[in-house]
């Protein structure tokens, strides 16, 4: 039974930060957020970059290894960025997205901190392994997983896409079921929301944009102090759009092909 996305996204700037770093689009066959590395100059074209470059045309991929070298060659034009302009020097992205593939099948692309939480049959599991310091801690046994959120590392992430070969992205099958709920976020949302939190929200509202405009909402009122980018995505059955262009939003929204050609 062939499978297609139904998302919405909803990115906002938040009242602590002059621009917003994070990135994101959507369509029937796929959906992504990138979040610019802190503490890194130009976070915001990072993510457009990276958007931008990977999803010009709808892509339709038919396994991991094409997923990934569509990603690389996006990282590798970011690169160019940098080489061209070595003021930008250290300009990274995380990235998270998930993809249909043939098969009845979606491909889920994770490199940084960014999340990805899957919503089955109203149990919420969390899909990605955060790339960073704080989750090193947890996984040694070194720091409690409840104190992750309160770190006063946990921004520090410990890989991200920044134009170089070695950048690491991590890409796996996921066999999804009709009904599936699929959640996408930077961590503007996921530092600031617990995981009861956001499965309520995920549940309460029918709608995917009212969903992820109630996990923004809640995020920025829990006192949120980064951009904060929803992506939420229902699983139905049908054929993805092989024409659908992508929406984009955040950085990406703000930031066209055009302009980020002019900057280079």
């Amino acid at each position: 039974m062939p499978i297609r996305l139904r998302p919405a996204v909803v990115s906002d700037i938040g009242p602590h930060r002059s621009s917003n770093q994070d990135a994101a689009f959507t369509a029937s066959w796929g959906a992504a957020v990138a979040d610019g590395v802190g503490g890194g100059p130009s976070g915001d074209l990072a993510s457009a970059a990276l958007v931008h470059r990977l999803v010009p045309d709808p892509l339709l991929v038919a396994d991991p290894e094409q997923l990934l070298a569509r990603i690389r060659e996006a990282n590798w034009d970011l690169g160019a960025h940098v080489r061209r302009d070595p003021t930008l020097q250290g300009m990274a992205t995380t990235f998270t997205g998930i993809f249909v593939a043939p098969g009845d099948r979606l491909l889920l692309a994770h490199t940084g901190d960014s999340r990805a939480y899957l919503l089955r049959h109203a149990q919420l599991e969390r899909q990605t392994r955060d790339d960073s310091y704080v989750q090193a801690l947890v996984d040694s046994g070194l720091l409690a997983p409840e104190a992750a959120a309160s770190h006063p590392r946990r921004n520090i992430i410990t890989a991200s896409l920044g134009g170089g070969e070695e950048d690491i992205v991590s890409v796996a099958e996921r066999f999804p079921v009709v009904g599936d709920r699929w959640l996408l976020c930077s961590d503007g949302v996921s530092d600031y929301l617990d995981d009861e939190e956001i499965g309520l929200m995920l549940l309460r509202h029918r709608d995917v944009a009212a969903a992820a405009s109630a996990l923004v909402r809640l995020a920025l009122e829990s006192g949120s102090r980064d951009n904060v980018t929803a992506v939420v995505c229902d699983v139905e059955e049908g054929e993805a759009d092989a024409a659908e262009q992508a929406m984009f939003a955040g950085s990406a929204g703000e930031l066209f092909q055009e302009h980020l050609d002019v900057i280079a």
